[in-house]
């Protein structure tokens, strides 16, 4: 014997109901004995009491009244037989005419009594119910309509009477043994009292009415049809990622259920537990799909955790004082005070030095849960012995659940790790003895954050997802989302890494996409739905949406950008730049970014600020970490300074070697930008602080390149004619150095703590000497690297490689 409860959604429309018929049939046609037990149809439960309050008010129920009559009557007509339906509409008419009955009675004396309330909501299961029947009987002869209230035997507390186990049991089996081929059709949520007087189940009441009738009989199982596919991993309202669990324990369905998991009311499913009676979450909607089967031993599903559920608003109170201190019965006090005044406690955490208690609650009963302790504890709080209780509000609850994590050492540290390095701040832990559920208390604003991260963790530890805010789409810019877009699937198979471009933004436009954007389709989906750019909105949207490891990356040279740096640092957020205006600024500026990544547990990359795609900065910090000292850095970190100087040999003039620099795209517009040195003194700058000296901008000893007539040209053609005219300056450099066998290098150095860069003639013994195209190069001269220093060696200009070097940034993120 199967026994198949369907909820109100399964019920609420004529097409659903008809699924409804499909599903029994398909279950009789397996051989399978059934009964059902249906809800009210969808909305009809929230519809009676709102014709009950409104009866009471004095007012006209009628319009309601109507419209649920109307929802049977078009059910009837669409699926009950021309020749069947009289009489089954002849019944739903008298149930209405008692409706309408109770209602006017209720108008007239102007009052709703429990009891009064509890046969008028019945109705709903009622005519649903029926319905069901008339409609089953249509295929199967041996369907009949079942009223719940002959079976099921409570007390007089209405709204939520205690059942009679045994009477409701006996009744329950005497039925069934009596009609054995009978097909039930049973009203769920109502029962009745000794005297015959409607009452109902409370909250879950269809629920617990199959799950009466199942222990009763010893049902093989129970199946609750839903709108749902069964217990998921977690809400996937907030995690799009969650996945329907195959099976779960009744323990562990007690515990997501009680935290919010909305898919079984946990009262409902004792009797089942008792008889060790499986229980099967299907979706109405979904007939195809298996569910999820709740039952007494479920198999270890390979992760640390069964699933994650939720409360999204509670508050917490917090006691605290001396008074409290070894003093026997004072938790007795606090716990039978709020049981009296019917406050539910959802948490509670105590330190071991028994100095403070904190309790969580729901909202609507903080405030009187703080007055009513102040009044109980009056003379400890008068005397000192207790501080006033406070209150915190805008909190939730996450809970991780799992039998799994019995003695399983890493759950506890996986999950604050999870929260931690996004910045999920926990306010309080709650975690049982039993050992089946760690549950802590966030702010509320972090909930969906914290879900997925923590989903993400346990789950879904094998894929990670970066969530990427993308500024600057110029050369570089496009470069790098075209490699990203070509790299995907490599990274998702190889890294296990996903990026998920939420936002992009340049100048003019920005695009907002959490879901991501398609990268193959970005430039048309900006031209076609992008908004007017403004930067303080896209950093303002960026930390609002407080996604899970989110990583902001700039390709700007913009100070503006720059200065939003530490509120990214301090919403968790991660930073790859290859600007190079934050670390080359004032020293306390990069001091500041550094603590503000320590403390707040994020990265901040930036290999690309100083060698484009080379690993530079890698390097250096390798050296460091492992001990090593750095007693100098020699480098040529200008791809156009470093093309120049290689092609000024032989006869070429120095004028005509700037020329084709700047035709093959290696300067910029006016290459006195680049020949001015500060870009490669920005470099040095960078490398000098990440050496862990102090150094500032005025630090730094520069000899210029130029002659001062160069750079005080108006024009960029008047450079030019300038530089033409200086050619014996530049030719005589040149042949100083060849008459000596060396070469001209532009050469930054870092050494005992300071910065020069100068141009410098070098022979064949420098690692300098045989550079040659617009490579960048740097040695380190360090302990262990005294004799031959460590060379590092390659392009370092160019959209191509100095994107690569923001994704290899960006993937550094992921770990």
């Amino acid at each position: 014997m199967k026994i198949l409860k369907f909820g109100g959604t399964s019920v609420g429309s004529v097409e659903s109901i008809r699924t409804l018929a499909g599903i029994v049939r398909s279950t009789l046609q397996e051989g399978q004995r059934v009964a059902v037990v249906t809800s009210a149809m969808g909305g009809i439960t929230n519809c009676l009491l709102e014709m009950a309050a409104q009866a009471e008010a004095g007012s006209d129920f009628h319009v309601l009244l109507q419209k649920m009559e109307q929802r049977h009557l078009e059910v009837i007509k669409a699926l009950i037989a021309v020749k069947r339906q009289n009489p089954v509409i002849m019944q739903l008419k008298i149930f209405m005419n008692e409706l309408e009955d109770l209602l006017q009675g209720v108008k007239a004396v102007g009052e709703l009594s429990a009891r009064t309330q509890d046969s008028i909501v019945g109705y709903g299961e009622l005519c649903s119910t029926f319905i069901v029947a008339q409609l089953l009987q249509q295929d199967h002869p041996d369907a009949r309509f079942a009223d719940a209230r002959l079976w099921i035997k409570t007390d007089s507390a209405y709204g939520h009477a205690r059942v009679n186990q045994e009477l409701t049991d006996q009744l329950i089996r005497d039925a069934f043994r009596d009609n054995p081929a009978a097909v039930f059709c049973i009203t769920g949520f109502v029962a009745s009292n000794e005297k015959g007087q409607t009452t109902t189940l409370g909250r879950g009441g269809s629920d617990y009415t199959a799950a009466l009738v199942g222990a009763a009989i010893e049902a093989e199982e129970i199946q609750i049809w839903t709108d749902v596919d069964g217990f998921m991993t977690a809400d996937p309202r907030m995690v799009s990622k969650a996945f329907t669990l195959p099976e779960i324990s009744y323990t562990e369905a007690m515990e997501l259920t009680y935290f919010g998991a909305k898919v079984i009311y946990p009262p409902t499913m004792i009797p089942a537990f008792e008889k060790r009676i499986p229980i099967v979450i299907r979706n109405t909607f979904n007939p195809s799909f298996t569910g999820t089967v709740i039952r007494e031993h479920a198999h270890r599903n390979g992760h640390l955790i069964r699933g994650i559920s939720s409360i999204s608003d509670v508050s917490l109170i917090n006691l605290q004082g001396s008074g409290m201190v070894g003093r026997t019965g004072f938790s007795g006090r606090l716990f039978s005070l709020l049981a009296r005044e019917g406050i539910n406690i959802i948490l509670i955490t105590q330190a071991s030095s028994e100095h403070s208690i904190t309790l969580a609650v729901s909202p609507k009963d903080a405030a009187n849960a703080r007055r009513l302790i102040a009044a109980e504890f009056e003379l400890e709080l008068q005397t000192g012995k207790l501080e006033i209780p406070r209150v915190e509000d805008e909190l939730s609850v996450l809970a991780v659940v799992g039998e799994n994590m019995k003695h399983t050492s890493g759950v506890s540290g996986k999950l604050f790790n999870a929260l931690g390095r996004n910045g999920v701040n926990v306010t309080a832990i709650a975690q049982g003895s039993s050992e089946y559920n760690i549950s802590v208390v966030i702010r509320k604003n972090d909930l969906a954050k914290a879900l997925n991260l923590v989903h993400e963790a346990f789950f879904l530890s094998r894929i990670k997802t970066l969530n990427v805010f993308y500024l600057g789409v110029g050369n570089i810019g496009k470069t790098l989302l075209r490699q990203v877009k070509d790299h995907e699937a490599y990274l998702l198979e190889h890294n296990a890494l996903r990026i998920n471009m939420v936002a992009i933004t340049n100048t003019r436009q920005m695009l907002f996409r959490e879901a991501g954007i398609p990268l193959q389709q970005w430039e048309r989906l900006m031209q076609e739905g992008g908004e007017p750019a403004d930067l303080e909105q896209f950093i303002s949207r960026m930390k609002a949406m407080n996604l899970p490891n989110s990583v902001f990356i700039d390709n700007s040279a913009s100070a503006d950008v720059v200065n939003h740096y530490a509120s990214l640092f301090a919403a968790s957020i991660s930073v790859v730049t290859c600007n190079k205006i934050g670390n080359s600024g004032s020293y306390e500026q990069y001091k500041a970014f550094k603590a503000a990544v320590k403390k707040h547990g994020v990265n901040f990359l930036y290999e690309t600020n100083v060698g484009a795609g080379l690993p530079i900065i890698k390097t250096l910090q390798d050296l460091l970490v492992s001990g090593d000292k750095i007693m100098r850095i020699e480098a040529i970190l200008s791809g156009t300074i470093s093309f120049i100087f290689n092609e000024f040999k032989g006869d070429r003039r120095f004028y005509d070697v700037v020329k084709e620099a700047r035709a093959k795209g290696y300067t910029e517009p006016d290459p006195r930008d680049d020949l001015s040195g500060l870009d490669f003194m920005r470099k040095m700058l960078i490398l000098a602080r990440d050496s862990g000296y102090g150094v500032e901008m005025e630090d730094v000893e520069i000899e210029p390149i130029l002659p001062e007539s160069c750079m005080q040209a108006t024009s960029v053609d008047a450079f030019f004619e300038t530089l033409l005219q200086e050619d014996a300056y530049f030719e005589e450099l040149k042949q100083r150095a060849e008459r000596e066998g060396k070469v001209l290098r532009y050469i930054g150095v870092l050494e005992d703590g300071k910065v020069s860069i100068r141009l410098q003639a070098i022979d064949d013994r420098h690692p300098f000497y045989a550079l040659s195209g617009s490579d960048n190069i740097i040695a380190f001269t360090t302990n262990r690297y005294t004799a031959c220093p460590l060379v590092v060696k390659g392009p370092g200009a160019g959209a191509e490689v100095t994107a690569a070097g923001v994704f290899a940034d960006l993937v550094k993120c992921a770990n």
